[in-house]
């Protein structure tokens, strides 16, 4: 064991804590606001780091790269393009959601639909965060701690029951901070874990190509340009089983829109801005990041490729690297980095979840004259159950054969297409159908699971692209013929705070997508994937 590590990491962790736990007791947690949404008070940088931290996790470190390794710079399609639909959620979504006033994506839903729509999308949010999205993270942070301490050698037992006790642990820790400070507490130590998660990325891979060129920066670069250029290419093939190209005009950019303007646990960090403006300057600055993050999410893949040859599983590549090029002295400060990464999607998304059974099923179903207060004690025992039910499941991540990242994506599939069409539905049509919403989303999950039987190999964005659209058409449809007795209307409900856009919102993300077009253009044929 290196025990100075360990003592590098736990002072880091402690300073980190109480640094957040300081500046979090202005918001009085005791309350359903201030424990949910942070007494909506964040501005755009906290914001920002916040939905930068609830998003990426080891699940992006492990996986995005374990994808990489296998097929190249295609991957960076899950970071880059996300940026175009974060521009979109800061023009469009955000001041909608800001305009009606909501506390979560739900009860936009029963507005424009009806509550038992609601606690479906609710239920159907739930569920997949707490099947895959949570132990995926804390499965995969423990596959990286165990590579930086050899816990299991440590403890003579295998890798998957150290995996499993790691997992016990950060688990357990995320569970008490929560408990102990709500989304404030998160939202502040985000902020500080950000700036290094960022950094300390980009010097593993600084490093990495370092390393790969004989302490040499330059030629680590020119050993990948010229031994695998064909993995320089983001153009993946029209059967690529990672990211097929025509996908991203397509499935991608619907996942892209479903996951950051209409996922309750990355909108729930904008709706705890003090005002619009703020938020759109959160997600503004979340769009710059998701650029930059194929430097650091994707690069260290093909440089593990370049190091150790396709060999390896593609969810070990990433925790090898990580264990070939690190010094013993900064095992510490990257398991900290680390830590602060799981800490933040694995609460960040309790968070979420604990909201919406708390707001959706607990006051309004269990304990009607639930005051405020109640709400939030409720929170704490919702966070607890929650976060042992992942706990449980968190092992048994690894046996999931297509990689850790993939899991996510297609659990969230169960959705997502449908929840997006709803929501665009309600925010330009002022006739809307709640039987059309059920039945899409019925018709939704029966296609979608019926594919995975049926058409296993067709891939399950191309399932996306046409699913979409289908949905669309149903809910349309029913709307048309089956609307509800009374047209909505539009300037019936009111905001809770300022709702004055920012005025840089617009240029900053025309800047925006145009680098996202220069980055397919470098990563082509046309420049470095010759």
């Amino acid at each position: 064991m290196n025990w100075f590590a360990i003592i590098t990491f736990v002072v880091i962790l402690t300073s980190i804590y109480i640094y957040a736990y300081v500046r979090s007791r202005k918001v009085d947690i005791s309350n359903s606001e201030g424990y949910f949404l942070g007494g909506r008070s964040l501005v755009g940088t906290t914001v920002g780091m916040s939905i930068i931290m609830t998003n990426l996790s080891t699940e992006h470190l492990v996986g995005q790269n374990g994808q990489s390794y296998v097929a190249g710079m295609e991957v960076m399609a899950w970071e880059v393009t996300a940026a175009i639909a974060i521009v979109i959620g800061a023009w469009v979504f955000i001041p909608k959601y800001f305009k009606y006033g909501v506390n979560t994506i739900s009860d936009f839903i029963e507005i424009r639909f009806d509550t038992t729509t609601k606690r479906i999308v609710s239920i159907l949010f739930m569920f997949t965060f707490v099947v895959s999205f949570m132990p995926v993270v804390l499965y995969s942070g423990a596959l990286i701690f165990n590579n930086l301490f050899n816990i299991d050698e440590f403890l003579g037992v295998s890798s998957i029951t150290a995996a499993a006790i790691i997992a016990f642990i950060i688990g357990a820790i995320g569970v008490s901070y929560l408990i102990l400070g709500g989304l404030s507490l998160l939202a502040h130590s985000d902020s500080i874990y950000g700036i290094g998660l960022i950094g300390g990325g980009l010097v593993v891979a600084a490093l990495a190509l370092f390393v790969l060129g004989d302490s040499n920066f330059l030629r680590g670069i020119d050993t990948i340009i010229t031994q695998t250029p064909e993995k320089l290419n983001a153009w993946g093939a029209v059967d690529s089983a990672i990211v097929p190209w025509p996908t991203l005009f397509f499935g991608m950019l619907f996942n892209n829109l479903y996951f950051w303007c209409t996922n309750q646990m990355i909108i729930q960090k904008s709706l705890a801005a003090k005002n619009l403006k703020e938020a759109q300057k959160g997600m503004i600055y979340v769009g710059f990041f998701k650029i930059s993050g194929a430097f650091f999410l994707v690069l260290p893949g093909i440089i593990a490729f370049n190091m150790f040859g396709g060999d390896l599983h593609m969810d070990s590549a990433y925790p090898a690297l990580i264990s070939e090029i690190l010094p013993g002295w900064a095992a510490g400060i990257f398991a900290a980095v680390v830590f602060g990464a799981i800490m933040s999607s694995f609460v960040g998304a309790l968070n979420a979840t604990v909201t919406l059974f708390s707001l959706d099923f607990y006051k309004p179903v269990i304990n009607k004259k639930a005051s405020s207060q109640d709400i939030a004690r409720m929170g704490r025992f919702a966070t607890i159950g929650f976060g042992l039910l992942t706990i449980i499941i968190a092992p048994f991540i690894s046996i999931f054969p297509q990689g850790l990242f993939a899991v996510v994506q297609e659990f969230n599939g169960l959705y997502s297409m449908p929840l997006l069409a709803i929501v665009l539905v309600g925010f330009y049509s002022r006739k809307t159908s709640s039987l059309g919403a059920k039945v899409t989303f019925a018709f939704h999950v029966v296609t979608y699971a019926s594919s995975k039987l049926l058409i296993p190999d067709i891939h399950y964005l191309y399932v996306w692209s046409v699913l979409f659209l289908l949905d669309l058409a149903i809910l349309v449809a029913f709307s048309k013929l089956r609307p509800e007795k009374d047209d909505f209307e539009f300037e019936k409900y009111k905001n809770k705070v300022d709702i004055t856009p920012w005025k840089h919102v617009r240029v900053t993300g025309i800047l925006i997508l145009i680098l996202v077009a220069a980055m397919y253009i470098v990563f082509s044929p046309l420049v470095l994937a010759k």
